[in-house]
């Protein structure tokens, strides 16, 4: 929930502060052909290149961490979190470009696009696999951390044979057999 919550909050500050209104006499036309922006402003001046880079870099780039913390998985692939990070985040920033061309003073270009998703991606295989490595480390493999414990106290009064594995009639082992749960009834 406390993703949803960041997530929401997160692109409701980017939505108001890419999403405003700019009083300009003139805009530049829409550019729809990668990497002409950037080699253009790296031509003219450099370091203000260089900061617009950067700032498109990080204006989406908290996504790429909170977008996985929305699922709460602990236990996936690196490979397909990151694929699916990297597409939810590229949705976000499409859907960003295209509601540029419906406010004043805004135009879509793709290479802020193209940043905001490598931002998103950075910042994805900078800090999520290796919170989700610790978080493994710290707790048990598909059950919380007290309940091996509880269980292993549960089974300490039982007799040998109730935890031992059932033999087929060909002597293979099928498991421990299973449990019902008792269930108190109120008076």
């Amino acid at each position: 929930m406390a993703g949803v919550v960041l997530l929401v909050l997160h692109l409701t500050a980017v939505w108001w502060f890419t999403l405003r209104p700019n009083a300009v006499p003139w805009v530049d036309a829409a550019n729809l052909r990668p990497l002409t922006t950037i080699r253009a402003e790296f031509a003219d001046d450099p370091w203000s290149a260089l900061r617009h880079v950067v700032e498109s870099l990080l204006v989406l780039a908290p996504a790429g961490v909170l977008l996985p913390l929305v699922g709460g998985r602990v236990r996936v692939s690196v490979a397909g979190s990151f694929a699916r990070t990297v597409f939810a985040g590229a949705m976000l920033a499409l859907v960003v470009e295209l509601l540029k061309t419906a406010v004043p003073g805004h135009v879509a270009n793709v290479d802020t696009m193209l940043l905001h998703i490598l931002g998103i991606a950075l910042a994805h295989l900078a800090v999520v696999p290796a919170a989700r490595a610790r978080l493994r480390r710290r707790r048990p493999p598909g059950r919380a951390a007290g309940a091996a414990h509880a269980e292993q106290a549960a089974g300490a009064g039982q007799p040998a044979a109730a935890g031992e594995a059932q033999r087929a009639g060909d002597g293979a082992a099928q498991g421990p057999a299973p449990r019902i749960p008792t269930v108190e009834i109120a008076p």
